[in-house]
């Protein structure tokens, strides 16, 4: 595996490349062209100018999160044909630029959900949270508003501005959409880009849904095995694959994470590694990436990662808030850099104790 980290750009991150750089393992990034909208095409003078930028820094892009997908092809609208031409466009641009992995998401108006973006745990630190008592009481209209105070100033990815200003506009949009309907437009989409997934060995890596289940009345079909199995065998392909982010399948306690890592062998282009602590059912907090701070076991995490020949790149994910640090939440330097470290000695451990027996 490739330990790295999440970077929005320098004009977007509080964290710079040579900060990264400095993190003991990490040699990548999971990067982004984070102005460009949904429906976007990247060019690829673009694309070669950030990888310059991070190779200029000791680094190298390790793969893209994400090339967001617009409305119109998870919707099903005719315009969606005019997008997805974009997005082929833009994957061979990624391809010319030996950029082989492409983490998205297939989530209907928001990309993930939390009801608070800093609550305070009893050590101090401050944590993106969940609470489903929090959305059944809440105007899915007024939702970015209820968070918005806590960014710190930052633009939180799939909380843009100008997208939530069409909250109402989306919701009516999405309104004859169930997940059958969300199924077929994936395969749709799916089917339209691998053949150029193909020609230039692009891995696409889809996110889970965030929680793994439904907000709102919106449909939700990245949230389990099952339904990961039929995703992979309706576009049997390869590079139709996985990001295993263990914080997004276990916001579901009934998610096996060891086994489901176990089940996807092959298929799992990206890996997400993050701990989680439930509270009570429906309400959940980020925690540390030790594992005895939160509820999920990191160790058999990785070691699972480890048991099928993973061979992709990890990021820890969500850090929390700590020493003073101020950034956008969930994205600062100091809590990652520990989860990057403690990520690596599980998985040196893990390495040492196989090759002993």
């Amino acid at each position: 595996m490739e330990m790295t980290l999440r970077w929005y750009g320098s004009r977007f991150d509080s964290v710079t490349l040579q900060q990264i750089r400095q993190i003991p393992g990490v040699t990548g990034v999971i990067t982004t062209l984070y102005d460009t909208a949904p429906g976007d095409l990247w060019e690829q003078e673009r694309i070669h100018a950030l990888k310059e930028e991070v190779e200029a820094n000791g680094l190298h892009i390790s793969g893209i999160e994400s090339v967001n997908i617009h409305d119109a092809i998870k919707i099903g609208l005719p315009e969606r044909d005019r997008y997805i031409e974009n997005y082929i466009r833009t994957l061979e641009n990624l391809g010319k630029e030996d950029i082989h992995m492409v983490c998205y998401n297939f989530m209907p108006v928001f990309d993930w959900t939390r009801t608070e973006l800093a609550r305070v745990r009893p050590d101090g630190s401050t944590v993106l949270a969940y609470s489903q008592k929090a959305i059944d009481a809440l105007d899915p209209e007024k939702m970015f508003d209820s968070i918005s105070g806590d960014s710190n100033g930052y633009v939180m990815p799939g909380w843009e501005p100008e997208r939530m200003a069409k909250i109402k506009e989306l919701f009516t949009l999405y309104k004859d959409v169930d997940e059958e309907k969300l199924f077929s437009n994936l395969k749709y989409f799916l089917e339209a880009i691998m053949p150029v997934c193909n020609r230039y060995d692009i891995r696409m890596a889809i996110h889970p849904d965030d929680p793994a289940w439904s907000v709102f009345g919106l449909p939700r079909i990245i949230t389990c095995l099952p339904n990961l199995e039929r995703m992979m065998k309706m576009v049997d392909d390869p590079h139709n694959g996985v990001t295993f982010c263990a914080g997004s399948y276990g916001t579901n306690p009934e998610n096996d994470l060891p086994g489901m890592i176990r089940a996807l062998k092959g298929r799992i282009h990206f890996a997400h590694v993050r701990n989680l602590k439930h509270n009570f059912p429906g309400d959940f907090e980020e925690a540390a990436h030790l594992s005895s701070d939160g509820s999920f076991d990191m160790y058999e995490i990785m070691k699972a990662l480890y048991d099928i020949g993973f061979e992709g790149p990890i990021r820890p994910d969500h850090g929390r808030m700590i020493w003073g640090e101020v950034a956008m939440p969930g994205y600062g330097l100091y809590d990652r850099a520990l989860g990057a470290a403690y990520l690596n000695g599980l998985w040196e451990a893990i390495e040492k104790s196989q090759n002993r027996k």
